[in-house]
């Protein structure tokens, strides 16, 4: 057999590891997944602020690894997925650690001790293969990384320590810019919700997990409200699949009624009660994917089914069934499942529509914000009232500017015609229709006339004093930008 050898070029191998699409709380949750499977009891998520300077860490009281067992952990898919794995171990393709923190810093160093044996570590700079084009794994730290070693390491004998420094979007700024300060501590709260959500499993019970970010504990969250006494509870149906089976519990939640503020708040979770309806995904107790109903023909989001909640596990052997991304992230029903996983949502779906219907009641957003619905629909006793969101980023623009951009005036006239709220109304009216029209063609890839209006929409909001991350970050929560793939996905 003829053949060359083409080994992956360094630089090239990098920036694809960096663009994988990793968001912060999902990068570490993909370290955290690692201490999990390092048997740790008490994980910390670290944040210091020191302007350019400024680290992130996650540090375990895991079993630590041997010098042997670290040099791999920090090669690139030295483990594949096919390699054998304990039943505890959350990982994957063995890219995890490497792509996670490429997407989010130019300097990673590992740190390790196993039991009564001495702290060891390796670094990638990514500045050192970019200029030397060798994969370069660098047996001591550098200073800038030392310091902060020296702190997390002390009086601990045993466990492992993920660094980052030269993170990303931090490189250039002064410690005393205040501005930028309060944002880097407001990404360490948005990983601490995002832990108690991806965790919560973990964090509760006999043997429970201790996680901890910027020392304070995450909180789990329970999207099924499985303790209170007005939860339904549909039968467990365990589905086969290839010899393993997938086991799906359906849930219906209590109508606002029946639950405090304080518990509606909290069971509207992170992204509010319309998008966190549908399927949750969970693979050996870790949660992958939240709130969807997995792009299932005839599924959408609609606010009479927001009680519908479907917790659906799926062993680790079935990775590549489901398709299993290597963020952990997202998954793709097999089409063996999607028949059943359909007439169960139907049956979910369903008895939640009906819970609204007979109790009168909405299951509204929760903890949405304002800015995400270009209307607001309400019903006081009898009257419906229907009126634009004059909150909304892109009404703001043209009320401000008195007529304002053409451009902006037509593309405010699409989003508002696109988005007419014919489902909320018919939830309050209590009819049934199923052809509620689908605002620019309907989920997926995004229409070019959608890519031009979510365009005048980052224009505005970047003119009105937002990032290009926090622009694209408002346009994922719009609707219906929410369920459309474009350059706000990225």
């Amino acid at each position: 057999m003829a053949y060359d050898l083409a080994p992956p070029e360094p630089v090239g191998m990098v920036a694809s590891l960096s663009s994988l699409g990793y968001s912060l709380p999902d990068a570490i949750a993909d370290l955290v997944d690692n201490s999990v499977s390092a048997k740790a009891g008490t994980i910390d998520v670290e944040f210091t602020w020191d302007g350019r300077a400024s680290w992130v860490a996650v540090v375990d009281d895991g079993h630590g690894m041997s010098e042997e067992a670290l040099v791999t952990a920090m090669t690139v898919a030295a483990r594949w997925s096919a390699t054998d794995r304990t039943s505890t171990d959350l990982g994957r393709y063995g890219v995890g650690l490497k792509s996670a923190s490429f997407s989010q810093c130019r300097l990673l160093t590992v740190c390790t001790a196993e039991a009564d044996g001495p702290w060891r570590s390796r670094t990638w700079d990514l500045d050192v293969v970019e200029q030397t084009g060798e994969w370069r794994l660098l047996r001591r730290p550098p200073a800038e990384a030392e310091k902060a070693l020296e702190q997390l390491t002390a009086g601990r004998s045993v466990g492992t320590i993920v660094l980052w420094h030269r993170i990303a979007g931090y490189r250039g700024i002064a410690a005393a810019d205040r501005r930028t300060q309060r944002q880097f501590y407001d990404e360490a709260e948005k990983v601490r919700s995002h832990l108690g959500l991806v965790f919560a499993r973990f964090l509760t019970g006999s043997a429970a997990l201790t996680l901890r970010v910027t020392s304070l504990p995450v909180e789990p969250w329970d999207p099924f409200l499985s303790s209170h006494p007005s939860v339904m509870h549909h039968p467990v149906e365990n589905l086969p699949l290839e010899g393993h089976k997938v086991r799906v519990e359906p849930f219906i939640l209590p109508g606002l009624q029946r639950l405090t503020p304080a518990e509606a708040e909290r069971a509207g979770g992170p992204k509010g009660w319309l998008r966190q309806q549908g399927f949750y995904v969970y693979r050996r107790n870790r949660l992958i994917l939240a709130g969807s109903w997995l792009g299932i023909r005839g599924l959408r989001r609609e606010e009479r089914y927001n009680l519908a909640r479907i917790a659906v596990d799926i062993p680790a052997e079935t990775d590549a069934q489901w398709q299993v991304d290597v963020r952990k992230a997202t998954v793709v029903p097999p089409v063996a499942l999607r028949q059943h996983l359909q007439r169960i949502a139907r049956t979910v779906r369903s008895a939640a529509a009906e819970t609204v219907r007979n109790r009168g009641q909405i299951a509204a957003r929760q903890r949405a914000e304002n800015l995400s619905f270009a209307w607001s629909v309400r019903r006081d006793e009898n009257t419906v009232h229907c009126r634009i969101n004059r909150k909304h980023p892109m009404i703001q623009a043209v009320l401000r500017e008195g007529g304002g951009d053409p451009a902006n005036i037509r593309a405010l006239l699409r989003l508002l015609e696109e988005t007419v709220p014919v489902p909320a109304l018919r939830v309050l009216h209590e009819t049934d229709t199923a052809d509620d029209p689908e605002p620019f063609g309907g989920p997926g890839k995004a229409t070019e006339e959608a890519t031009k209006v979510a365009q005048c929409m980052f224009d505005v909001l970047v003119t009105q004093g937002r990032s290009p991350d926090e622009a694209r970050q408002v346009i994922r929560t719009m609707q219906p930008f929410d369920q459309l793939n474009g350059f706000w996905n990225k």
